[in-house]
């Protein structure tokens, strides 16, 4: 038994999924051992009710053991962490159009990507502090589907198929999105 722990520590995030889809509770224990923290955090960014970021945790956490042999055949297209994001923002999603805290889906996405809130999260205020001048105004001045889709592919390092599942949308319409935005930004900045 000692062996097996000491093995499972030694486990990339990747590694500990690939493990999880066969069943193994010591690299499911270390899995959410090592992201739970995390995730809850980004959660709390996105949603100030403890209770529902709490039940949201557990859900995304159950849907993980239950279905982490999905995550074998994403894994070329992103992270562990992005796969688990994906999946607890789904749930968020999900508990929101539940609870009826939002009637529509935009509000539902609006409430998982700050930018349409009214009051700023954690990342945006980080963000609008370390970017001054010319391209903090550049990001100020798109389009709010534009600024989600470049904070679900650069800030939080999802891939084009893990934004699409985020935000809801075809990936195509992720990378027409991604090229409009750069091509804004270019163009605010010259």
């Amino acid at each position: 038994m000692w062996r097996r722990g000491a093995a499972v520590g030694r486990l990339d995030e990747e590694g500990l999924l690939r493990r999880v889809a066969k069943g193994d509770r010591a690299a499911f224990e270390e899995f959410y051992r090592r992201t739970s923290p995390w995730l809850a955090v980004r959660l709390r960014r996105r949603c100030a009710d403890e209770q529902l970021v709490g039940e949201v945790l557990q859900e995304t956490y159950l849907a993980v053991w239950r279905a982490a042999g999905s995550f074998a055949g994403a894994a070329a297209d992103g992270s562990a962490t992005g796969w688990l994001w994906t999946v607890a923002a789904r749930r968020l999603v999900d508990a929101f159009r539940t609870e009826g805290r939002h009637r529509t889906s935009v509000e539902a996405v609006a409430a998982v990507d700050p930018a349409g809130a009214d009051t700023p999260s954690a990342e945006q205020t980080l963000l609008e502090s370390t970017l001054a001048g010319d391209v903090g105004d550049a990001l100020a001045g798109l389009a709010p589907e534009l600024r989600q889709v470049l904070r679900a592919l650069v800030l939080d390092g999802l891939s084009v198929r893990e934004t699409s599942a985020l935000l809801g949308i075809p990936e195509g319409t992720v990378k027409t999105r991604a090229r409009r935005a750069r091509l804004a930004m270019r163009k605010a900045m010259s």
